[in-house]
C-alpha cells in the first residue's frame, strides 16, 4: 500500500471533516493508497498545535507556503475561506501537488477558470469537495435516473434553508463569520449553499443553460470582527432562481439563512415521465420514490431505506438497517479520489466541472442584479 502524505490548510469545520476522512478511509475501503496526516496549517500556532496533537498530524505550521514547499507532501487539501483558494491551488499545482479543494471553487468564474487552467496544465489530480454527491441515497438517485427509470425529466427543484444569521447581532468577517464578509466569501447563500444544489442538479440532470434570479440582503449593515466598525453587508442573505436545463426540463432553486427553524434543510425533488424522486438531508439515508407503473391500488410514494449492501457505498459499512451519517460522505470522497488515482481516472467533480457550477453562480448573481435572464457560459 503506497503512502500519500497529506497537508491540510485550514483547521476549522472542514479541516475536521477532511481529517476524519483520511483517518477512516483505509479501515473501510480497499484502496491502494494510505493517506498520512503530515502537516496541518492554520492561523494561530497554538490552535494548529492542538489540532495536530488531537488528529495525529506529524507537524503544524501557520504558513501555507511551507506546506507547498515541502517535497514530502503529496496532497494539498484546501479548507480555508474562498478568497485564498486560488492563490493556494495555483501554487500547489505549480509544485506538482495533488489538490482537493473545498467548495465553492473560487470567488467567481474568472478566478475559478485560472485555477482550472493551472491544474490542467500541471496535470495534477484534483477534486472539489461537493460532498453531498456521495450521500448513498443521492448517489442512488443518480443511478436510477441514469437507468432511465424516470424517463424524460420535466422538473428539478431544490432548497437549502438555514436560520443562523437572522439576528442583527451576528457580525461579519473573522474566523467564525467570514461567510458573511463578501471579500472572503465572494457571495452569500449562492456560493455557500446553492452551489451544493447546483452541483448535484447538473450531476443528476445535466447542464443548466440559463437562469433568472432574485436575491435579498435583509440586514444591510453588520459590525465587522476585524475592524470593529459597522460596515455594509455585501453578500446575499437569500436567493431564488428559475432555470432551464439542456434536456428541456425546468428548475426552481431557493436558499436562505432566514428560514426560522431550519438549521440545514437541503432537499431536492425530480419529476419525470414515468417516476419521481425526492430526498431530504434531515433524513439523508432515505430516498422517496414514486413509480407510475405500479398498480393503481398500491401506487404511491415509497420510502427506500438506503442501507442494503447492493446500494451505493453501503457494502463498506454496517449490516442492512443500520445507517450512516454526514461525516461518511467525506470518507466516500477520499475513497473515490484514491480509487481514481489507482485507475488513472479522475474523481469528480474536477476543477473543470466545479467551474461549471461557478459559472452558474455568477449568472445567478448577475441576473438578480440586472433583473434579466442570463445564459450560462459553458466551460467545456
Amino acid at each position: 500500500m503506497k503512502k500519500l502524505n497529506v497537508g491540510i490548510i485550514g483547521y476549522g469545520f472542514m479541516g475536521r471533516t477532511h481529517s476524519n476522512a483520511y483517518c477512516m478511509v483505509n479501515h473501510f475501503f480497499n484502496v491502494a493508497y494510505k493517506p498520512q496526516l503530515q502537516v496541518i496549517c492554520g492561523l494561530e500556532d497554538n490552535v494548529a498545535k492542538a489540532f495536530a496533537e488531537q488528529w495525529g498530524y506529524k507537524s503544524h505550521t501557520t504558513d501555507w507556503h511551507k506546506v507547498i514547499e515541502d517535497d514530502s507532501i503529496d496532497i494539498v487539501d484546501i479548507c480555508v475561506p474562498n478568497n485564498v483558494h486560488a492563490e493556494i491551488a495555483i501554487a500547489a499545482a505549480k509544485a506538482g501537488k495533488m489538490i482537493i479543494c473545498e467548495k465553492p471553487l473560487a470567488l467567481n468564474g474568472e478566478e475559478a477558470k485560472t485555477m482550472t487552467e493551472a491544474v490542467e496544465k500541471a496535470q495534477v489530480a484534483n477534486l472539489v469537495s461537493f460532498n453531498y454527491r456521495r450521500v448513498p441515497a443521492v448517489t442512488l438517485a443518480k443511478m436510477l435516473i441514469d437507468e432511465g427509470r424516470l424517463g424524460r425529466i420535466f422538473h428539478y427543484r431544490a432548497n437549502f434553508l438555514q436560520d443562523w444569521t437572522i439576528s442583527e447581532q451576528v457580525p461579519q468577517g473573522g474566523v467564525g463569520t467570514w461567510r458573511l464578509d463578501v471579500k472572503a466569501a465572494g457571495s452569500g447563500v449562492t456560493g455557500d449553499l446553492l452551489a451544493h444544489c447546483i452541483d448535484t442538479a447538473m450531476w443528476q440532470n445535466g447542464r443548466i443553460k440559463s437562469v433568472c434570479a432574485m436575491t435579498e440582503t435583509f440586514i444591510k449593515e453588520r459590525k465587522h470582527v476585524e475592524t470593529g466598525k459597522v460596515e455594509p453587508v455585501g453578500i446575499d442573505d437569500a436567493c431564488t432562481f428559475m432555470c432551464r436545463f439542456d434536456n428541456g426540463s425546468l428548475g426552481n432553486f431557493e436558499s436562505t439563512r432566514y428560514a426560522r427553524g431550519h438549521k440545514a434543510l437541503y432537499t431536492f425533488e425530480i419529476n419525470g415521465e414515468h417516476a419521481s424522486l425526492a430526498w431530504d438531508l434531515h433524513d439523508l439515508h432515505r430516498l422517496s420514490y414514486f413509480d407510475h407503473a405500479d398498480e393503481s391500488i398500491v401506487r404511491g410514494w415509497r420510502s427506500i431505506h438506503v442501507t442494503d449492501s447492493d446500494m451505493p457505498y453501503m457494502d463498506k459499512w454496517w449490516v442492512p438497517g443500520l445507517q450512516i451519517g454526514y461525516e461518511h460522505t467525506f470518507v466516500h470522497q477520499i475513497a473515490d479520489f484514491l480509487d481514481g488515482l489507482e485507475k488513472g481516472e479522475p474523481a469528480r467533480p474536477t476543477f473543470r466541472e466545479a467551474l461549471a457550477t461557478q459559472y452558474v453562480c455568477d449568472a445567478v448573481l448577475s441576473s438578480a442584479k440586472t433583473n434579466t435572464w442570463q445564459n450560462i457560459q459553458n466551460p467545456v
